[in-house]
């Protein structure tokens, strides 16, 4: 079995190799082959020049593009990905690969076909009460909106198999990819389990890309998925 690590970077040559190195060396559960996609999505750093090494190389799948946002990054991932299961990596550090082995167990015990890796059930470090308050006001939004208990939206580390996907289509763009595919994959009566993980926030200085207006932007379409959007 096949498991796609699938990263979208935009403006991450300070971070990219580093989390590419722990990727390779996050431990998998036995029979998982690892396939790691790397989306650049029209970096205008020195994130393209660090990635050349890695075309080509065994294991990888590097692909180029014009910048389309974090959800066109995501779907470019998943188009050019071949494996069963597929795991959303950021390009920074906030999320640990150390942590893959719990993500991928109730997948590969049969528990669930969708785990999120909940930085509320877990430890989080350096994250600013303003984003922690925004974090938690969209989950208790969403809780209430759709009957669910997930605690975690909005995490990065969003794992599933491919037939989650299959007859999905997604037309959000940039981060309310969050939002669209969690009502999409619970629509279509995949429950999510959530498992908790260990999370230290990045600061705007590091290159943290998250502002109230992409935080207001990742909010709305809680709302519109439950009154408007199909």
């Amino acid at each position: 079995m096949k498991l796609s690590i699938v990263i979208p970077a935009f403006n991450e040559e300070r971070t990219i190799e580093q989390i590419i190195d722990k990727v390779v060396q996050a431990p998998l559960p036995e029979g998982l082959i690892k396939e790691i996609v790397i989306v650049n999505d029209g970096s205008v750093d020195q994130t393209a020049k660090v990635l050349t090494p890695y075309s080509g190389r065994q294991g990888f799948i590097i692909v180029h593009q014009s910048n389309q946002g974090k959800t066109g990054a995501l779907l470019t991932g998943f188009k050019n990905a071949t494996g069963d299961i597929l795991l959303i990596q950021d390009a920074d550090l906030e999320y640990d690969p150390q942590q893959y082995e719990k993500l991928l167990r109730p997948i590969l015990n049969g528990e669930a076909q969708v785990v999120y890796g909940s930085r509320f059930l877990g430890q989080i470090k350096g994250m600013e009460p303003v984003n922690r308050l925004a974090n938690l006001i969209s989950n208790w939004v969403f809780r209430l909106l759709y009957g669910t208990k997930i605690t975690d939206i909005n995490t990065c580390y969003k794992v599933f198999t491919r037939k989650v996907l299959e007859g999905v289509t997604i037309t959000s763009k940039n981060f309310a990819f969050e939002t669209e595919f969690t009502v999409k994959a619970l629509r279509r009566g995949f429950a999510i389990k959530e498992v908790g993980i260990d999370y230290e926030a990045r600061s705007r200085k590091d290159g943290k890309k998250i502002k109230w207006s992409t935080a207001l932007e990742m909010f709305w379409p809680i709302i519109q998925y439950r009154f408007v959007l199909k």
